[in-house]
């Protein structure tokens, strides 16, 4: 233990989240490096954002939020998210001398002597007395298993594999999954594939009308109540419904957009129903969401029995050192925004410091 660094916070993850609690963190009057470090495994800023496929632009993403204390401003919409978006973070970063270490894998957070957190990482062990996680979902994609899935001959993929719809060309593609996601493959690959199939689990509902205010705060409240009770989080945008916009019209119009109830088995040349009806496909394309990166946090034991971690605002509520944020009511950019502010306020709490400045 002798390498061992002490700081009063670890920030894991430098998305949207992280960089707000790091802003906050150092706003309270916390300097980086000496009182806080922010560890991030991407090789590069821009959080999630830069592994999105090319043919997702600035204009198609749905409502990007600022990060604290500094707008993004004149974002060309034709240009791929994954460089306005990494290029805003890597100017974030330098602008308030955040100083993220990356590449840096955390590979696991034990208790430690003294009340502190172990944080073992690819760069040696940090020893805490608070934690802000915000590692997201983006390296836990969600893989459904269904019989005779090994069978394929085709090729399955997802959507964290998603190259853009020119790979597609000429080939029968199975998209599976109800979500933004899903819903914007289908309407880039229609052109190029073959032909396309869109299944889901439940009927996909959409949203006609503005998404207000209030809106958001009910569409929160339910995921925030799972996440009190101790429940996997669902996503903000599972309990919003999909936007009926121009694209969906047009795409429900011209029958790309024709769901079909999932299927119930794999076989080697495509998807089959119990009803006898059977799909071609070259490719399944699985566009099922993600699951919260928190593997590393298991040491710690703070899953409930209902398979989530039962939270208290932002902080585990088996241990206000652990602060999740990105997780769950969180889990968007707005919200990443709120509760690395909450987060950093609870930890000056916690740590009996007052900021050095407002």
């Amino acid at each position: 233990m002798n390498n061992t660094r002490e700081v009063d916070a670890v920030v894991i993850g430098a998305g949207q989240a992280g960089l707000a609690a790091a802003y906050h963190l150092r706003r309270s009057g916390f300097e980086p490096d000496r009182d806080f470090v922010v560890l991030d495994h991407s090789p590069a800023p821009g959080g999630a954002w830069q592994f999105r496929w090319p043919s997702l632009t600035y204009g198609k993403v749905h409502g990007m939020h600022a990060l604290p204390g500094m707008e993004l401003m004149d974002a060309d919409p034709a240009r791929p998210s994954a460089e306005v978006i990494g290029a805003y973070f890597d100017r974030y970063e330098r602008t308030f001398d955040l100083r993220v270490r990356r590449p840096v894998d955390v590979r696991a957070v034990r208790e430690g002597p003294g009340g502190r957190l172990l944080v073992e990482t690819s760069d040696g062990v940090w020893s805490a007395r608070a934690l802000i996680n915000a590692t997201g979902t983006w390296d836990r994609p969600f893989w459904p298993r269904y019989p005779g899935q090994e069978t394929f001959r085709g090729r399955q993929l997802h959507t964290a594999q998603y190259p853009g719809p020119e790979e597609f060309a000429g080939q029968r593609v199975v998209v599976v999954g109800g979500g933004a996601s899903g819903t914007q493959h289908l309407l880039e690959i229609a052109s190029h594939a073959a032909a396309t199939t869109w299944v889901t689990r439940r009927p996909p509902v959409f949203r006609e009308g503005p998404f207000d205010e209030g809106a958001g705060r009910a569409a929160v409240a339910l995921v925030e109540e799972r996440v009190r009770q101790g429940l996997p989080p669902r996503s903000v945008v599972s309990v919003t419904g999909l936007p009926l916009n121009d694209a969906i019209r047009q795409g429900i119009e011209d029958g790309v957009l024709d769901r079909q109830p999932m299927f119930d088995r794999i076989s080697p040349t495509g998807v089959d129903w119990n009803d006898g009806r059977h799909a071609d496909a070259d490719v399944i394309l699985w566009a099922t969401g993600f699951r919260a990166a928190i593997d590393h946090l298991a040491p710690l034991r703070l899953r409930s029995p209902g398979g989530g971690i039962r939270m208290e605002g932002t902080h585990a509520a088996a241990d206000p050192r652990i602060h999740l944020v990105g997780y769950g009511p969180s889990a968007s950019t707005i919200g990443a925004n709120r509760a690395g502010r909450a987060a950093v306020r609870d930890i000056r709490r916690l740590l009996e410091r007052e900021p050095a400045s407002a």
